[in-house]
């Protein structure tokens, strides 16, 4: 046997030497290495791996069974736990763990481990193999299966939640929500379904039913912290911020300091404009948990707060730790990326930041080519041809003004100032446009330009449908004035499809700088979306693409974006306000100069900064790090210098070629 284990290792050595990061055989090598007792080297495989492929969990896995050999059953309880986080089909790491918590006396901790092992190992046998391609990114095979398994057994409540979860990482959470709803019916008391279904409804918006949900679970025990707390998130989202906060207040009765209670609390009071209450609550959870990333983050996140040289300590002595997860690092990197920035210590801040981009881009799928593709699809397709057969026949509302762009380009300072007129409800970034593109595109992931090609072979009842679902859809978020905003920056590529559906709708382009907008953008850790964001190369060819296909709009819809440049506002705030007032057709309000004063809930990173009067302060903060910029600039090509690109001199150039 003893051999055998060594011959393997043979055979897995030409498969390392040619590609290092090879899962399969870091993996394997790493079992032949614990079972020839090469306990240094097998750690060592194991580190190689876990640098590799983070949340992988059977990774994990072998290193509680590496640590358990080794008599450290702690740690290697540590690493079963990280295990079933990551992939919860890990049966073996459910049995251990309840031996350990037995060992340890914690008979209760240990009881509830068996029983997640048990529920697991109960299911057929078609799922489990499911559950493993789908927690290891075998999306494709997994969902094979998925759909194989429930056409013999089309109400398996189990496998219509597993094809859910995997509609959503597809993104195709209309199915998802069907299967959800489905599964629901059969059986109503299944609590898993019901808070699947709860966030399937939220990522969807339909933020009242996701309450309404949430509300059910509450009535089945109304002191349970797990569903108080779902129900709190859900209250967020409709906007009601005092019965989230009792919410959390209630949890925290029964979790007095639980560190993810106290941060999403936090959440809360930010968004509400109660910062300093913000920052008491997000000090609270590090208090109780110093390692708590996400409150660090959070802190960070503020843009206002400055860290201690106390607190600055306590990051670095947490980022030195092992046992962070992955999650907890990248939280951490660019929070301390920001306490180093402030201290004007530039070099260590990029360093921080570029560690937090690196982390983060090993858990996204994003290629600039890939993109750049479908931005191209829309420039060779929504052409005027396309325009001049189709316009005129979406929903005629006008309430809708979208501001688009890249994050961290000014749009948030832009959607502040037009919700402080008396006409404009400020809204969020809303996913909708994005949901009704994709909801286009088909079930066919091989016919990559179905969208927007499909725009051509739409009956004008079709896309007056489109325009009023996005009208009803979005009406949760409005407070019954005659125009919303709707920010979200990534509506950009999808202007054809706006202009077609709502035909009245105004839209306004927020550009800044490309390197401010790309740097400031490379600092920020989002809470989902934009990957775009995780590299310089990738950052700069995505706002290259942004700024081409936005000349493509000016030029086959000439007049129906106004480009609004973040520099200038800071320049010359009435002259911008007035020529953005004018093209929505409003009205001049002075509140609108005056718009740090105007009091409404924003979630967005810059939430902090716009309750402030404008100021120059964060125009030029990118060249602090211009000795490492090469690869961006190099990626911004042309569009470095020549990125304001006025909307009739790119239409006057394409006309006369």
């Amino acid at each position: 046997m003893k051999g055998a284990f060594a011959d393997a290792l043979e055979t897995l050595a030409p498969v390392l030497a040619a590609e290092p990061g090879h899962g399969e055989a870091l993996y394997m090598s790493a079992v032949c290495q614990r079972y020839l007792k090469q306990f240094g080297a097998a750690q060592a495989t194991l580190d190689a791996l876990k640098a590799a492929q983070p949340e992988f969990g059977r990774a994990w896995q072998e290193e509680g069974h590496l640590l358990r050999a080794q008599g450290e059953s702690r740690r290697a309880l540590a690493a079963y736990q990280r295990a079933c986080q990551y992939n919860p089909a890990l049966t073996a790491s459910w049995a251990v763990q309840a031996d350990i918590l037995t060992e340890l006396g914690q008979s209760a901790e240990a009881a509830q481990a068996a029983a997640q092992g048990a529920r697991v190992a109960g299911l057929p046998k078609p799922l489990i193999a499911v559950m493993h391609h789908l927690h290891e990114g075998r999306l494709m095979r997994a969902e094979t299966l998925c759909r194989s398994f429930l056409k013999a057994n089309p109400k398996h409540v189990e496998g219509m939640r597993l094809l859910a979860e995997i509609g959503v990482r597809f993104n195709i959470t209309d199915d998802a929500e069907f299967l959800l709803e489905s599964a629901l019916e059969f059986e109503p008391d299944n609590v898993q379904v019901r808070l699947d279904y709860i966030q399937v409804l939220r990522k969807r918006q339909k933020f009242a039913a996701a309450l309404d949900q949430a509300r059910q679970l509450m009535a089945r025990d109304p002191d349970n912290p797990l569903f108080l707390s779902h129900f709190a998130i859900e209250a967020m989202q409709t906007g009601d911020y005092e019965a989230a906060l009792n919410a959390f207040d209630k949890v925290l009765e029964t979790l007095p300091g639980d560190p993810a209670t106290l941060t999403s609390r936090g959440h809360a009071l930010k968004t509400a404009g109660e910062s300093e209450r913000a920052v008491g609550s997000y000090k609270a959870a590090l208090a109780s948990q110093p390692s708590h990333a996400d409150a660090w983050y959070a802190l960070a996140n503020l843009k206002t707060y400055r860290f201690s040289d106390e607190e600055l300590a306590a990051m670095e002595k947490s980022e030195a730790d092992g046992a962070l997860s992955h999650a907890q690092r990248i939280h951490l990197s660019f929070a301390l990326g920001k306490a180093y920035e402030d201290r004007k210590d530039f070099e260590r801040a990029f360093g921080a930041y570029a560690r937090g981009n690196e982390l983060k881009r090993r858990q996204t799928r994003y290629t600039s080519d890939q993109m750049e593709e479908e931005l191209e699809a829309q420039k060779a397709l929504c052409t005027p041809d396309l325009f001049a057969r189709q316009s005129g026949k979406g929903h005629d509302d006008p309430a809708p003004i979208f501001i688009v762009g890249l994050p961290r380009a000014g749009s948030t300072l832009l959607e502040q100032i037009l919700a402080s007129h008396s006409q404009v409800d400020g809204t969020l970034e809303l996913p909708n446009i994005l949901a009704i593109a994709h909801s286009l595109r088909g079930r066919d992931r091989s016919d990559r330009t179905r969208y927007p090609r499909i725009l051509h072979e739409m009956e004008g009842g079709k896309l007056e449908a489109l325009g009023r679902r996005y009208i009803e859809e979005t009406a949760i978020h409005r407070q019954g004035a005659p125009f919303f905003t709707d920010k979200m920056p990534n509506n950009f590529r999808h202007i054809g499809l706006i202009r077609l559906i709502l035909p009245h709708a105004k839209i306004i382009d927020a550009r800044r700088h490309p390197m401010a907008s790309c740097v400031s953008g490379f600092k920020q850790l989002f809470a989902e979306g934009q990957e775009f964001t995780y590299g310089l190369e990738e950052i700069g060819r995505y706002y290259r693409a942004y700024v081409e296909l936005m000349d493509h709009w000016d030029t086959v819809q000439p007049g129906s974006v106004l480009r609004v440049i973040h520099e200038d506002v800071v320049d010359d705030i009435e002259t911008q306000v007035r020529r953005i007032l004018d093209f929505c057709g409003l009205a001049f309000e002075p509140a609108c100069l005056e718009f740090h004063k105007t009091r409404r809930q924003v979630r967005t990173a810059s939430s902090e900064q716009v309750r402030q009067p404008i100021n120059r302060a964060g125009l030029e903060q990118w060249r602090a790090f211009e000795p490492w910029l090469d690869p961006l600039k190099d990626a911004l090509g042309p569009v470095l210098d020549d990125w304001r690109r006025d909307g009739a001199r790119a239409t006057r150039g394409a006309l006369s070629a």
